[in-house]
């Protein structure tokens, strides 16, 4: 099968679970949550960042299969400033996120007066115009270059600098940097969810650490595996040139394509790990029989049947044990819980 035909076929896929993925979560938190929790906020942001990176698939698969540039020079600024600005703005969220998760479990009274849905909107505007800032140079320099019919960055005079010094500044901003506020917020909290689970007993701590534990594995290696190789192809191109052939460019290929696999593997990590928000995504497809509330014997067996369609009732949340009310350990453990479930849909 030719190499056309496969990348065709790649974008196609990631581009419709993507645009699907993404768009279910962009619906799900504005009509279920009505965006008034702070964590749905920064995913919804997170939603749209990747949506708009995944938008970008069709220009680059047509410019890949063509082997050229048809859409004029102005479309290609448009096409350049917005795939890059969504990268940027999809990392700096999963660092806001971050960021959020710690202050949410490590200092949830500290932090009560910053995390509310007010400041949470500020910060998602601040990714967005810092992402334009740093990718200002991107809408200055790209256009459709006359002796390739690419769209590509025509950087001035040397342009060899000019290379390298952006692909220095955008791995360290868009990627390394927060890679290490990422791992370090995520080590912090294991340090403390550690320690409370020792002081609340062996049970509580063996559920907690394997939650925790579990999340951060997941949102640092899906993150790391689907954008270090890119990055750090781009960094190594940098010292040795590197060859092109039809290898080399199937291999670049497939690390472009990861990063955008990344952007469809986060409705998954964010959402699906979070029962809160499977019991919603079920509620939008309809994809199970719901928890009726009593028999029809409390109302007619049709009235009730039309009533109960796809309305599940969610089970109580009880952070009372025998009645009583509970210990300050147990109410830490309750925080990551909450946290890590984030918020029940309205």
């Amino acid at each position: 099968m030719p190499f056309s035909v496969v990348t065709a076929v790649v974008y196609i896929i990631v581009f419709i679970v993507g645009l699907l993925g993404n768009t279910l979560v962009i619906y799900v938190v504005i009509r279920y949550t009505k965006m008034k929790t702070v964590t749905n906020l920064y995913i919804l942001n997170l939603a749209l960042a990747d949506e708009l990176y995944i938008l970008g698939i069709p220009f680059l698969g047509t410019n890949s299969v063509l082997s050229y540039w048809p859409y004029g020079n102005f479309l290609c600024k448009v096409y350049m400033t917005a795939d890059a600005m969504s990268q940027f703005a999809s990392t700096f969220c999963l660092t806001v996120m971050s960021i959020d998760r710690y202050l949410a479990v490590v200092h949830p009274v500290r932090s009560a007066k910053w995390r509310k849905p007010q400041v949470a909107k500020i910060f998602n505007g601040v990714v967005w115009v810092v992402s334009f800032l740093i990718v200002l140079p991107v809408t200055i320099y790209s256009h459709v270059q006359e002796e390739f019919n690419a769209c590509n960055i025509t950087w001035p005079e040397p342009h060899d600098l000019g290379s390298i010094v952006f692909i220095l500044y955008t791995s360290i901003l868009g990627f390394f940097g927060p890679l290490v506020i990422i791992c370090l917020c995520y080590l912090l909290i294991v340090i403390k969810v550690r320690s409370a689970s020792v002081r609340a007993g062996r049970t509580k701590r063996r559920k907690s650490e394997r939650k925790v534990t579990r999340m951060v594995v997941i949102i640092v290696l899906v993150f790391v595996l689907c954008w270090l190789p890119f990055f750090t192809t781009n960094i190594v191109n940098l010292v040795h040139i590197i060859p092109e052939n039809n290898t080399n460019a199937a291999v670049y290929f497939f690390l472009v394509i990861l990063t955008y696999v990344n952007s469809c593997a986060n409705p998954v990590l964010y959402v699906f790990l979070s029962e809160n928000f499977k019991q919603s995504f079920q509620k939008v497809l309809c994809l199970h029989k719901p928890n009726y509330v009593s028999s029809s014997s409390q109302m007619g067996g049709s009235e009730a049947a039309s009533k109960e369609k796809c309305m599940p009732v969610l089970p109580p949340r009880n952070h009372t044990q025998n009645g009583k009310m509970p210990s300050i350990q147990e109410t830490v453990q309750m925080e990551v819980s909450d946290d890590l479930e984030l918020q029940k849909p309205s």
